[in-house]
């Protein structure tokens, strides 16, 4: 019977991995689509029907690219950085809440916090082990950047862990059955999904992919194998990302066709975010993250404590 439990999780993660990695790749595609629609141009629309199968072109094109050995990086932490940021990107996945076969446990959040913390070293490594400028500077912006809304995210997050008093992810949806934290928290959410944004190197804050000014930044040195999973990474982080605004404030995890309705309406939303603002000054970042979210998520910290000392 152990056994059999373990093989059931096993391949419960793998079925989920494989979603998760299918899912990526029509992301890519949805991206390119919207983007050619707000670009007023045609998009992927020839290979299969309605271009279905771009994504997977795209993906043999690239795991099939010649990957470059540089002479004067440091090898082996140059080599691994993207297979660990890959893993790390996957591994997360699982605190999603399925009610059955996977890991499971109560101290989702914090998991997710350790996570993405170890996130940001992955970046370090990538940018540093190629010992060029470019790409040191990337992960210079890139560690500021990131660790700077990870303490507004987890502020944020502290809000919702002082109405529910508990580190469950499942514990979400019982609480938002009548209803929704986006309701209760607006100006919290709208603060929480551009920390997503900033957390995940997106548009209007993709600071350590500047093509303007570096040249594609941290990863540019990469290509190949080691370019895809880098790739790969971001986009599942986000997905994931995507996936807890629907867990934390649009009602938590039911296993229907509403959640991932929703799931997709995030992911739609860093696409349509990508194609409409231009990139944000970096000093303009930091002044946002350290004077404007930081006082509004502390103080919305308290008025959540005491309503909940009220409550009590």
């Amino acid at each position: 019977m152990m056994f059999l439990n373990i093989f059931n999780i096993i391949m419960g993660m793998l079925i989920l991995f494989i979603g998760v990695l299918i899912k990526v790749a029509f992301l890519t595609l949805l991206k390119r689509k919207v983007l050619g629609y707000i670009q007023i141009q045609k998009g992927p629309n020839k290979l299969g029907m309605l271009g279905l199968l771009q994504p997977f072109s795209n993906g043999i094109k690239l795991f099939t690219k010649e990957q470059l050995y540089l002479n004067y990086s440091n090898y082996f932490y140059y080599y691994y950085s993207p297979i660990m940021g890959f893993f790390l990107s996957l591994m997360i996945w699982l605190l999603i809440p399925y009610y059955f076969n996977l890991i499971f446990f109560n101290l989702g959040i914090l998991f997710m916090l350790c996570c993405m913390s170890v996130g940001v070293y992955v970046m370090l490594i990538a940018g540093w082990s190629s010992n060029s400028n470019y790409p040191m500077w990337g992960e210079l912006r890139a560690v500021a950047q990131t660790i700077s809304y990870e303490v507004s995210l987890a502020l944020i997050l502290c809000s919702i862990l002082i109405l529910i008093m508990d580190f469950n992810l499942i514990k979400l949806s019982i609480y938002q059955q009548n209803m929704w934290f986006m309701f209760m928290m607006f100006p919290l959410s709208l603060c929480m999904f551009s920390s997503m944004l900033a957390e995940t190197n997106r548009t209007p804050f993709d600071f350590a992919e500047g093509e303007s000014e570096l040249v594609s930044g941290f990863n540019i040195e990469y290509s190949g194998g080691g370019f895809t999973l880098i790739f790969l990474a971001e986009y599942s982080s986000i997905l994931f990302m995507s996936m807890m605004m629907v867990l934390l404030y649009m009602g938590g995890y039911k296993l229907n066709l509403l959640f991932y309705l929703k799931l997709s309406f995030f992911s739609f939303l860093f696409i349509w975010v990508r194609g409409t603002l231009p990139r944000y000054r970096y000093d303009k970042l930091m002044y946002l993250c350290w004077k404007v979210y930081l006082p509004i998520s502390l103080n919305m910290l308290l008025l959540y404590l005491g309503i909940k000392m009220f409550m009590i």
